[in-house]
């Protein structure tokens, strides 16, 4: 029931999107530093900074991601030294007989 609610509330937002763009198709002008100037539809400027925008934060958080993906293998892999040395000991630990 909820996965109709989500594909509903998408298709709302979808259609309330599409229908603002198709009412702001009207040219724009943006103008730029040193005399550029940009004609095109509103609704296509909005999509092109918002893209930029998202690609730019997923950028900035790059560096975040790649550090603790790093960090991740390392622990992985102490945990897997450590896995193993007590594998090696032939010493089996049991839970205390009254936690049963």
């Amino acid at each position: 029931m909820m996965r109709y609610l989500f594909w509903l509330i998408k298709f709302i937002a979808f259609v309330m999107l599409f229908g603002f763009a198709m009412h702001n198709a009207n040219p724009v002008t943006l103008n730029f530093y040193l005399g550029y100037a940009w004609n095109a539809p509103l609704a296509l400027i909005l999509l092109v900074f918002f893209v930029l925008g998202a690609a730019i934060g997923l950028l900035a958080s790059l560096g975040q991601v790649i550090r603790l993906r790093r960090e991740l293998l390392v622990l992985r892999k102490e945990k897997r030294q450590v896995a193993t040395a007590s594998n090696s000991n032939a010493e089996v630990l049991q839970p205390p007989r009254d936690a049963l």
